[in-house]
């Protein structure tokens, strides 16, 4: 077993895994955060996106022992309380979901891409998610939410940054591709 030690949604964490162990079974099992989800475990859908560093990465393809000293942000840690983030309204508002089951992935991955470009252009979108796969084929909405989720950042100047920036943390400087 290693111990790993590392900020989880802002809290300080430390965790016992064997080195093989995957950040995708570390967050569902050892912490019961069920939000990332678990379907192809092999880094194809997207379901299991999270940030590191502010960055999206698959979780099934992240090991734990490589989050040692990171920041992790799972779509648990995006709410504050019991208000949503705005990438999750954005989604709620422009019905982003039929079955939900990527819909974690899909908010993870639009909230880097808002992270480092505060107005996107419908391309930047659709590359942004086009590492998550959607079953139902919601993607027409999921490109609509990624639009409103940045009209509601500007609208309260409450971007991603901003929001490191009021926790003491510098702007993650986050990439869209950096998960292939």
């Amino acid at each position: 077993m290693h111990l790993v030690t590392f900020r989880l949604n802002g809290d300080e964490r430390a965790l016992a895994v064997e080195p093989r162990r995957t950040l995708l079974h570390a967050l569902r099992v050892d912490l019961n955060l069920t939000g990332t989800k678990k379907v192809c475990d092999m880094g194809d859908c997207g379901a299991c996106t999270v940030l590191l560093d502010g960055r999206a990465v698959y979780a099934c393809l992240t090991l734990a022992v490589d989050c040692e000293g990171r920041e992790v942000t799972t779509i648990e840690g995006l709410a504050h309380g019991s208000e949503l983030d705005p990438v999750q309204r954005a989604f709620v508002e422009a019905d982003a979901y039929q079955c939900g089951f990527c819909t974690p992935g899909q908010i993870m991955s639009v909230t880097a891409l808002l992270a480092e470009q505060r107005e996107p252009s419908e391309e930047e979108i659709r590359r942004a998610v086009s590492g998550n796969l959607c079953r139902c084929g919601a993607y027409q909405n999921i490109v609509k939410a990624g639009q409103r989720a940045a009209e509601l950042y500007a609208a309260t100047s409450n971007s991603p940054d901003d929001e490191a920036r009021v926790n003491g943390k510098q702007p993650a400087g986050i990439g869209t591709g950096g998960r292939r």
